[in-house]
């Protein structure tokens, strides 16, 4: 029997972008990283999605915005944010001193939004990637999603290609008839890599009161209940382009990371977990270290998309 491997190479590489290993944190779930920053290391992660970027500031929804539910959590906070150019000159310089890699998810309600901020940050150093949030109303098209219509998943991305050199993520909307032709469109107008997949939709009642629990009605339901969906849309993104692919979705545990990597996803994103254990990226780091060296795997990347489909799928 071989010795067990002691030092296993968790770099991973989403697209042009190397990660010191594949374990980020998502964005929304922990701010610009200040908050989340005491609780676990930001160097010792892949690297952190920063809370959605907007052309100006976005002071969010009205309470209540968040609820626990059986299996997670809805929010509806809105996309509060401080606004690029505030991230730029507070935010960004701290976020500089840490060794992980820093994504900016951005987010708008027209073509131009998007495409302006993604052209702020791109002479910006410390901001290794973009992310698209593509799961927002486009004003001039009657509030169409931008994430649910081929066309205009194009357009936003185009547009947004044309505004910056550095790597360019999606992230996919869940509710769609079919995820696959989503990811096929991203690709064709310039994407690096997609992320899979956002929040979907879900509410709750509050009886006692005959209201929604929620001020906005409906929410974005996230949590551990989410795996399987989430699971399943990665594998039909997987199966739609060949881009790297960003896994997001319920993860728990760390069979949970190692099941998106099986099927195809580069690195992982963690958000809901953050809110009842904010050291628990940290530990997945961990854990994956001791999982390689238990079943004598040099390196993680070994792992990306070694699912074996029955004969004839």
């Amino acid at each position: 029997m071989p010795e067990p491997t002691r030092n296993p190479d968790l770099t991973v590489k989403v697209g042009s972008l190397a990660l010191s290993n594949p374990v980020m944190l998502a964005s929304g779930t922990v701010g610009y990283g200040d908050e989340i920053s005491k609780f676990v290391s930001l160097d010792k992660l892949g690297g952190i999605v920063v809370k959605g970027l907007s052309l100006e500031p976005v002071r969010g929804n009205r309470p209540r915005r968040i609820a626990e539910t059986p299996g997670g959590m809805l929010n509806s906070i809105g996309l509060q944010n401080i606004g690029v150019e505030a991230f730029v000159e507070e935010k960004l310089p701290k976020l500089r001193q840490y060794d992980t890699c820093v994504v900016a998810n951005i987010w708008g309600t027209t073509v131009d939004d998007y495409a302006g901020v993604a052209a702020r940050l791109d002479r910006e150093e410390g901001v290794h990637a973009l992310e698209l949030n593509v799961s927002c109303p486009n004003i001039k098209e009657g509030g169409i999603s931008f994430g649910t219509d081929a066309r205009q998943l194009h357009r936003v991305t185009s547009a947004a290609r044309a505004a910056t050199s550095k790597p360019l993520w999606v992230k996919l909307a869940p509710g769609v008839t079919d995820i696959g032709l989503l990811a096929r469109a991203a690709e064709e107008a310039g994407a690096d890599a997609l992320s899979a997949i956002n929040t979907i939709r879900g509410m709750m009642v509050d009886v006692a009161r005959r209201e929604p629990v929620l001020s906005t009605v409906f929410g974005g339901y996230s949590g551990p209940g989410l795996l399987p969906v989430a699971l399943y849309l990665l594998f039909e993104v997987k199966r739609a382009t060949p881009l790297p692919l960003i896994g997001i979705g319920g993860i728990n545990e760390l069979d949970h990371v190692l099941q998106f990597m099986t099927i195809g996803a580069s690195a992982v994103q963690v958000g809901t977990a953050n809110f009842y254990n904010p050291g628990f990226t940290g530990k997945m780091v961990d854990e994956l270290i001791e999982w390689c060296a238990q079943h004598d795997v040099d390196s993680i990347e070994e792992l990306v998309g070694s699912l074996q489909l029955p004969a004839g799928f």
